[in-house]
Formats: C-alpha cells, sequence, structure tokens
C-alpha cells in the first residue's frame, strides 16, 4: 500500500508512506530470502517483486525448479514448497520512487523477524536480496537473535542492479539452492 504523505515544497516529488506485505513463510521454511520494501511496481501490484525487469522471478524460478511465469499465487506456491520463506526486513516507511536510497532516514519501521525467525526450527539460512536489505537486517534486527543462521548478503536481483546478468546472478545466488538441497 502507498499512500500520499505530504509534497515537498515546490519540488513535484511526493513522500508516500509505503506498508509492506505479509510474510509468505511456512513453519517449514529452510530458506528466508528478505527484500528491504518493495517497490512502486510491486506496491500497486500487491505482488512482491512484479517489476517486469525485476530479475527475482526468473532467479528463483532456475534455482527452485518452477516456472518463472506461472501466475503470482501459483510462484508462492511454488516457493513455500521449495521451503523458501519470503518478506521484507521494512514493514513500512516513507520514500519517494521506488529505490531504496529514496526511503526516508528515520522513517523505517522494521518487521517483526526476531518472532519469525525465532519460530522457525529448519532455517538454515537468511537471503538479503540487496545491499540495502542486508544494511536493514544487520541494523534491526540482527542484535536481537541470539543464534541466527548463516546471513548471506546477496546481489539485488532489482533492474536498477543492471550490471548484474541473470547468469551472474544465478551463480552468487547459488548458496540459496544449496542450502535448499542439504
Amino acid at each position: 500500500m502507498q499512500r500520499d504523505v505530504h509534497a515537498v515544497g515546490d519540488d513535484v516529488s511526493v513522500e508516500h508512506l509505503c506498508i509492506g506485505f505479509p510474510a509468505q513463510v511456512n513453519d517449514d521454511c529452510r530458506v528466508l530470502l528478505l527484500g528491504s520494501m518493495p517497490g512502486v511496481a510491486s506496491l500497486q501490484e500487491q505482488q512482491y517483486y512484479a517489476h517486469p525487469r525485476n530479475r527475482f522471478w526468473p532467479l528463483l524460478g532456475a534455482l527452485c525448479g518452477f516456472d518463472a511465469d506461472l501466475p503470482y499465487a501459483q510462484r508462492l506456491h511454488a516457493l513455500a514448497a521449495a521451503r523458501v520463506g519470503l518478506w521484507d526486513v521494512i514493514g513500512q516507511c516513507q520514500r519517494r520512487g521506488s529505490l531504496d536510497a529514496d526511503i526516508v532516514r528515520g522513517s523505517e519501521v522494521p518487521n517483526a523477524l526476531p518472532a519469525l525467525i525465532a519460530a522457525l526450527p529448519s532455517l538454515v539460512l537468511i537471503g538479503c536480496n540487496g545491499a540495502a536489505a542486508a544494511q536493514a537486517f544487520r541494523r534491526w534486527v540482527l542484535p536481537q537473535l541470539v543464534a541466527p543462521p548463516p546471513v548471506l548478503a546477496l546481489p539485488s536481483t532489482s533492474p536498477a542492479n543492471a550490471a548484474w546478468s541473470l547468469p551472474r546472478l544465478r551463480q552468487a545466488w547459488q548458496p540459496v539452492a544449496d542450502a535448499l538441497a542439504t
């Protein structure tokens, strides 16, 4: 959900209150993938990674063995069947646009990840999709965890990270597939 908060002077940019999505996590989750905060396209569609140039779904389809072109609900089901959970570190923030760099510092409200992580006995890996997600995780979540599983800062699947091709992303994200195979 995205709502206008206020206009900034005579600037045409508008700050939006962004409210993320519920966690998509089953009790038997082995790998928890965390974004920072859904972008504008995702918030409008009410779907994780809805921007057509985001490589998340093609990448996870390749790593987990499902068709990335399935309808959204079926992709979520395929992730759950592969024992992959999905959520964001930030549950609410103010932001102009879709970029993590546009998040208004100090407006972030983290999701209840420590409680979720504590309730996942099969969790073996946490993967942060991009530097902003990893930084937010280290800032708000990691200090509250007693014995977390390994946490990986993975290169972002966002179209803003165009320097990373899909094959290069697949290689960097291979630890996700490895954690699911064990």
